[in-house]
């Protein structure tokens, strides 16, 4: 699956990181948007090297669920570096 459809993908896959991990982030939905296009990259990255290169290929389930795994990665990993806690 080319780079594009990984993008295209996390574009989605953050929006619905978002939704299943709902909360205050800082940064906003831009910051938002790129997690997801950055998370949906990892989440091809993850796939392929898990498949021994093979990886998922075309615009399938599989494909989108590790957009969505991705993006929830650097989600929770952005909300512990930058978590806030208001007094």
């Amino acid at each position: 699956m080319g780079i594009l459809s990984w993008i295209l993908f996390g574009l989605i896959a953050g929006a619905i990181a978002k939704f299943i991990l709902p909360g205050r982030d800082p940064g906003g939905i831009i910051v938002t948007i790129g997690i997801g296009i950055v998370g949906g990259l990892l989440g091809g990255w993850i796939s392929t090297r898990l498949a021994g290169g093979a990886g998922v290929t075309g615009f399938n389930v599989m494909s989108f669920v590790w957009a969505v795994i991705g993006s929830l990665v650097l989600l929770l990993l952005y909300r512990l570096i930058f978590h806030r806690t208001h007094a």
